[in-house]
Formats: structure tokens, C-alpha cells, sequence
């Protein structure tokens, strides 16, 4: 098992020989590679689920939902390691002894017309602009590289782990005059993402789970999903291009409008000024905002769910 995950790329603490990672904290390197990047174990448990807000009526109402164990990317997936993914050209130059046959093979993202920093940088920062199509191609491409299964979260998962046990709008508490220390948001970012890691985690040692770049979920959104939605690792399936949720708050979104339940959409209008018809599956070129963090569940579904989640077919945008 050892011999395996050392060739996989995955560096632990410490192994079993039962087949069945450890559940803490591990950096997983991108084999031959000089890039890597961090996970920390989130442990199974059930919490309430959003809020009995009068203000924010997609919260309500707040309800218990029970959560499986995960790996969660400690920070949101930085420039460094999505390059690898988005030139293929690139990645040779990056990659010991070239790229393999069954990676090179991966259809990948069209290089964007514009500048996705948006001149914002990448050194340290998340990337940005990508749709959740193009994130969920980025995991099959981590997959492909480490046999290891990435996705995005869910969204019931990604709100259990910013409370990290917390019943409060925030995971410190209420007082939203605390929010600078833990994110950037538009009362501090200066109007820019900002390099990973640089504000104080949440209890799971999470950074920047609040602001910096909202996040992609896998889920569908609908306000009304709440009402109505199962209590065992609820999911509501994305069937339509539009909205889909994303969580965290960024650099440009106001304080009023962080915290642990608040739920964001997708938009149309991020391809507004893209000019291809269909327009890109790969892009958003107003959405210097989104970006994503990866989870790994503790128990992967079978390799045929695995390929299923990879393999669906981009809904054509118009």
C-alpha cells in the first residue's frame, strides 16, 4: 500500500496495510512534478443546515443533515497547479520524463482568448474564471495523474465544513467586525484576489473559506431545495447549465453577504461578452470570482461512478 502511494504521489503521516488511507492530514504531491498541495481530514457528523433568516429565505429552513467523512483542499486550488491542467504544453515542460500517453489524451480546456488573471497575478493566488465543467475536467486530470479521487463538494459538504461545528453565522461567531482576520472580501481585497493562506483558518484548518474566490459546489441551486431536500449527505443533481451553487463569498462580494449559509449562483451573464457560439464550456470571462476546492471522500464510490462523474457531457451554452 505504501509502495502505491508513494508512486501515486500521495505523501502521509503514516499508512495501514489494510488498504484504507489514514484519515489525516496529507500533501499530495502531482507526480513528477514540483507542485503539491494540501488536504485536511473532515470527520463524519451531522449538523443544521442553514438558517431560519427571514432576510434570506433560500436558507430557510435551517435542517439536520448528516455528513460521510472527507478530505478537503486546506486552500482553494492555486494558479500553479491548474496551469498544469490548462496547457498541455506546459505540463511537458513541468513534468520529469514527459506527460503519459493517458493524461496527454485528456481533452483540455481552449487556452482563453483574454487574460483569465484578469491582471490580478498568479503566484500563490487561486485560479479563477473556470466553469464547473472545466473544475470537474481539472479533478479527472488529478485523477488520471494520481489515481486518486478529487471532486468538488457538495454542497451540504462544503457548509459542514465552514461551520467546523459552528451554529453561528460565522464559524467564530457572530461579529461580522472579525470577518477581516479570517477573509478577503470588497472591505480589504483592494479589489483583487489575494495569495492563499495569508488570513487565519477556521477551526478545521481550512483557510480562506470565506472570501477570496467563491467556490464551486456540484450542486443544482434552488431556493426552495431546503424544504425538501434528503437528510443523509443530501445532493441535488446538476440536469441544467444554470444556476449552479457557489459558496464562500469573494474578494467583491460585501460583508453583508458571507457567512457559513449564504448560498450564490451561477450566472449566464459571466459569458456575456464571450463572442464563440456555443459559447465556451471551459470559461467565464467576467467571472474573475470563481474558483474551486477539492474534497476527497473517504470511501470512493466504485470505479464506474468515479468514470460516470468524470464523463458527462458539457451542456451547450448558447
Amino acid at each position: 500500500m505504501k509502495k502505491f502511494l508513494v508512486a501515486s504521489g500521495l505523501i502521509m503521516t503514516s499508512f495501514q496495510l489494510n488498504k484504507t488511507a489514514v484519515f489525516e492530514a496529507y500533501t499530495q504531491k502531482i507526480p513528477v512534478t514540483p507542485v503539491s498541495f494540501d488536504m485536511t481530514p473532515i470527520p463524519a457528523g451531522t449538523f443544521l443546515m442553514g438558517s431560519n433568516d427571514s432576510d434570506f429565505p433560500d436558507q430557510n429552513p435551517a435542517h439536520e443533515v448528516k455528513v460521510d467523512g472527507f478530505w478537503m483542499g486546506t486552500h482553494e486550488v492555486t494558479w500553479d497547479a491548474f496551469e498544469l491542467f490548462l496547457d498541455k504544453h506546459y505540463e511537458q515542460t513541468m513534468t520529469e520524463g514527459g506527460v503519459e500517453d493517458r493524461v496527454d489524451g485528456l481533452t483540455r480546456p481552449s487556452l482563453p482568448y483574454l487574460d483569465m488573471t484578469f491582471g490580478m497575478g498568479k503566484d500563490g493566488k487561486p485560479a479563477v474564471g473556470m466553469t464547473q465543467y472545466g473544475a470537474i475536467q481539472y479533478c479527472y486530470w488529478l485523477y488520471l495523474k494520481t489515481g486518486i479521487f478529487y471532486r468538488l463538494p457538495t454542497e451540504a459538504e462544503w457548509e459542514y465544513a465552514a461551520r467546523a461545528g459552528s451554529l453561528d453565522r460565522f464559524f467564530f461567531g457572530n461579529d461580522p467586525s472579525k470577518l477581516s482576520d479570517f477573509a478577503w472580501t470588497a472591505s480589504n481585497s483592494g479589489g483583487t484576489t489575494h495569495e492563499v493562506g495569508k488570513k487565519k483558518p477556521n477551526p478545521w484548518g481550512l483557510y480562506d473559506i470565506y472570501g477570496n474566490v467563491q467556490e464551486w459546489t456540484i450542486d443544482l441551486y434552488e431556493k426552495d431545495f431546503y424544504s425538501r431536500s434528503d437528510k443523509d449527505n443530501p445532493f441535488n443533481p446538476a440536469g441544467k447549465l444554470y444556476p449552479h451553487v457557489v459558496r464562500g463569498g469573494g474578494f467583491k462580494t460585501p460583508e453583508s453577504e458571507i457567512g457559513s449559509a449564504f448560498r450564490g449562483v451561477s450566472d449566464p451573464s459571466w459569458k456575456r461578452i464571450d463572442p464563440q457560439i456555443p459559447k465556451s464550456q471551459w470559461w467565464f470571462p467576467e467571472a474573475p470570482f470563481i474558483g474551486l476546492r477539492l474534497v476527497r471522500p473517504l470511501n470512493p464510490p466504485s470505479p464506474e461512478q468515479i468514470m460516470a462523474y468524470y464523463t458527462q457531457e458539457p451542456i451547450e451554452d448558447y
